[in-house]
């Protein structure tokens, strides 16, 4: 999507009291999304604000204030951390900085090739960190490789600005490529939305390829922010403006195993989290128990294969090659 408007703030400038803009690193619909310089902290931060010429609007406000405050309710070692949230002299977010790649980069640009082993603890790690969210009473609802973050070894959610609880939906809040069903026709979503998600990273991660893809819309594909998750939800939009089609609503994805050898095992339950109908999805405690009998953990080492509940301050395991 091309954005117009007003220009990043530049490095330099103080955006808040305490923090000054070091280089800006990407801008949305609604927001920019700075790297920035803690004075307090003594060290680097990044900060998500509202773009300069939507300042004075409610709802962009409102969601980005929503996000900021969530993040500060949670802590869990896959979640990345938010510091502080600011209302004057302008709605900000402060989170830490991780200096890790995402999935994205390593997949697309890297090539990187994760083992069999690491595919199933990258969705442990990514399951250990839905769950928990679930638990606080909210949906993540953009499980993408570009959200996930690989860190001396441990993968980190990022992004919760989609995140809401459990409950009717319009069409299309998300990301086109990995929406689940549910999302892109709209309707009632639940926790089998985000295993969906985390299917399609793994599917990802496992293949190098999109679970979902049309190759005749590659050039044109762009993702709209919500200004509203409510009521003006994400889309797909072509060059033209049409909204485009959903081919997870009338096809499944190709099997994992056609496209890499993976153990049976392995490969059916990804396969598993991209069924269609919600219910037949795994559930985010089985998915972890399935993880752990096909990614080799031992017997002795596995927390949800046995029915023990792992908490957020278990370091879990880390995945070996990121």
């Amino acid at each position: 999507m091309t954005s117009v408007g007003r220009e990043p703030l530049r490095p330099g400038v103080e955006i808040a009291p305490g923090y000054e803009i070091l280089g800006h690193l990407s801008r949305g619909r609604r927001l920019d999304v700075y790297d920035a310089w803690s004075r307090a902290r003594g060290c680097r931060c990044i900060v998500k604000a509202i773009r300069p010429e939507r300042a004075g609007e409610e709802r962009a406000r409102d969601l980005l204030l929503r996000e900021g405050r969530l993040l500060e309710r949670l802590s869990h070692p896959h979640l990345v951390r938010g510091y502080e949230t600011m209302l004057e002299p302008a709605p900000l977010i402060v989170m830490e900085t991780l200096a890790g790649q995402t999935l994205a980069h390593m997949i697309e640009v890297d090539r990187s090739e994760l083992s069999p082993e690491d595919v199933a603890q990258l969705g442990i790690q990514l399951g250990s960190a839905i769950r928990y969210l679930h638990n606080e009473g909210y949906l993540h609802l953009d499980l993408k490789p570009s959200n996930v973050v690989a860190e001396a070894g441990r993968a980190r959610v990022i992004d919760l600005s989609l995140a809401r609880p459990p409950g009717p939906a319009p069409p299309g809040v998300g990301t086109w490529c990995y929406l689940a069903p549910e999302q892109a026709a709209g309707g009632e979503l639940g926790p089998a939305a985000d295993v969906w998600g985390i299917g399609v990273v793994l599917y990802e991660a496992a293949t190098g390829e999109h679970a979902f893809r049309d190759p005749d819309l590659l050039e044109s594909e762009t993702w709209s922010e919500p200004d509203e998750v409510e009521d003006e939800p994400a889309s797909w939009v072509s060059d033209d403006g049409d909204g485009g089609p959903y081919p997870q609503l009338s096809e499944r994805a190709q099997r994992v195993g056609d496209l890499r050898e993976l153990p049976p095992g392995l490969a059916e339950l990804i396969d598993s989290c991209l069924a269609p109908d919600p219910a037949r999805r795994p559930a985010v405690e089985e998915l972890l128990a399935g993880l752990e009998r096909t990614g080799g953990i031992p017997v002795g080492e596995r927390r949800w294969d046995r029915g023990e509940v792992a908490t957020p301050e278990d370091p879990g395991v880390e995945i070996r090659v990121l």
